[in-house]
């Protein structure tokens, strides 16, 4: 089912209830070698670590329809042409083992083979992985912060993060600068561990960003991330979560901010396989200015298997502007009628025009009201994410952004 039910807006979504599917495949790592995987909402016919088991994107495939192919500087299909390194820094507490190893790592893509061309091309063309590991039981206080900075080159990267079992980890992953730049993020949470990360892509102008993350959560795991996207010309976001066994807990919150120009895109994908696992998505974003666009589409299918699930994922848009664009696409596949609960919501509108009058009613100027309205939107993500400096320079920057157009 589809409805357009703001200008510049389509909210698309569906529910399907059905038997289990067939079978598709996946490559083991450094292999090539097709094994047997399940088949996911997506409809993904290959996942592999060699990226020539991938096509190249046409614009007409379902994952890439959204996406402008012809801005992402030959990421997609290989046309990249001369690359470089991008700088990263790792700022990480006593007791936080931190490592750069190469490919042969047996952490290193241990999370799940890629899932598309782009995220198999930044495998195959990674130099260096960074491992983080947070030692069993290990509880630091404070957040390790990966810090990646485009220097005007095109690069690839991987990140896998391990945190073994009753570990309490916080990770703060800082983008900023110019670059072409496609990665991995692998987390690997283990029995009873909890994992919080807060992702910043705040690029310069003209910077290109396409990166995959994905969760795989042990017994009793629980998995919080969130997603701020800010700047950048083209970015575009794939978390992913799978669940190894019963009792894992993740939260996906999310906020975006399009200005003129902007693509930004996130695409979500949680696989419940295993039973009584929960998920929440909670996605936010507002868009200003002539040809700004945003792109949501979360996932979630509920295996055969997962018995007892409890899910729900949001997505709410805000229009500022004129000429603005949001896509929205919440989609919710079920395969068993024993779950505890599951449902999606999407929204795309404008500014409400009852709560501005109840500020102005109250001797608050309108630029003032509208102003307070939109952090009022934002803030129950950017609450999530529980560091008060970080918080303060993100509300800081959106207020930056809203400077613009309020």
């Amino acid at each position: 089912m589809a409805s357009a039910n703001n200008s510049g807006s389509t909210t698309a979504g569906s529910i399907a209830v059905r038997e289990a599917g067939a079978p598709g495949e996946l490559a083991g790592p450094g292999t090539g070698r097709m094994v047997s995987q399940p088949a996911d909402a997506r409809q993904v016919a290959v996942a592999s670590y060699d990226v020539a088991d991938f096509p190249v994107p046409t614009g007409r495939e379902e994952d890439w329809r959204f996406t402008p192919l012809g801005r992402l500087r030959g990421l997609h299909d290989g046309t990249f042409g001369d690359t470089g390194e991008l700088s990263v820094e790792v700022e990480a507490p006593s007791g936080v083992v931190v490592e750069t190893v190469g490919r042969d790592d047996a952490r290193v893509g241990k999370a799940g083979a890629p899932v598309d061309r782009v995220a198999a091309q930044a495998y195959s063309a990674f130099e260096k992985a960074t491992v983080v590991t947070f030692p069993r039981e290990l509880a630091p206080g404070e957040p390790v912060v990966v810090r990646t900075r485009g220097t005007g080159t095109t690069g690839f990267g991987h990140l896998t993060v391990v945190v073994e079992a009753f570990a309490e980890a916080v990770l703060v992953l800082d983008h900023a600068g110019k670059a072409s730049y496609a990665d991995n993020v692998e987390y690997l949470v283990a029995d009873g561990a909890r994992l919080t990360v807060i992702s910043v892509q705040d690029w310069d102008a003209g910077s290109v960003h396409l990166a995959h993350h994905v969760a795989r959560l042990g017994r009793d795991a629980a998995f919080k991330s969130v997603a701020v996207t800010l700047g950048g010309d083209v970015v575009r976001l794939y978390p992913r979560v799978v669940y190894d066994a019963p009792g894992g807990d993740a939260a996906l919150y999310g906020v975006y901010f399009a200005d003129s120009g902007q693509h930004l895109e996130h695409r979500l994908f949680v696989d419940h396989d295993v039973p009584r696992c929960r998920s929440l998505v909670t996605y936010k974003g507002a868009l200003q200015g002539a040809d700004a666009r945003t792109v949501w589409i979360g996932d979630v299918l509920i295996r055969a298997a997962a018995e007892g699930t409890d899910t729900y994922e949001l997505n709410r848009n805000l229009l500022l502007t004129e000429g603005a664009r949001a896509d929205s696409v919440p989609n919710l596949e079920i395969e068993t009628g024993e779950i505890a609960g599951a449902g999606h919501a999407s929204a795309t509108g404008r500014f409400d025009d009852e709560q501005l009058f109840y500020l102005q009613s109250r001797g608050i100027p309108a630029d003032e009201a509208r102003r307070l309205v939109v952090r009022g939107f934002f803030a129950e993500v950017i609450a999530q994410i529980g560091l008060p400096e970080l918080q303060e320079r993100l509300m800081e920057r959106i207020e930056a952004e809203l400077g613009a157009s309020v």
